[in-house]
């Protein structure tokens, strides 16, 4: 059974400490949750999907990170092309 921090009615993070070790770190004010190995990896989770949430991450360029990834465009996987893309 997951366990939580007391929760604080004024804001700020919420931690929940799951049965497999893993942490999930939840701001209070929007309900934003994420979650990581520890505390620390669990908030910096949470700091990305805050940036997301609140529009101020930044852009992803497809192609680079298509790059980044070693993805090619024409490369079919072991399943092929997904359903809605048929």
């Amino acid at each position: 059974m997951a366990s939580t921090t007391r929760d604080n009615g004024d804001g700020g993070v919420e931690f929940i400490y799951e049965d497999d070790g893993r942490v999930t770190a939840k701001d209070i004010e929007t309900g934003v949750a994420s979650f990581g190995d520890d505390r620390a990896e669990a908030l910096r989770m949470l700091t990305d999907a805050l940036d997301a949430y609140h529009g101020k991450a930044e852009p992803v360029d497809e192609d680079t990170l298509a790059t980044e990834l070693g993805l090619v465009e024409d490369e079919l996987g072991s399943e092929g092309h997904p359903p809605w893309d048929a």
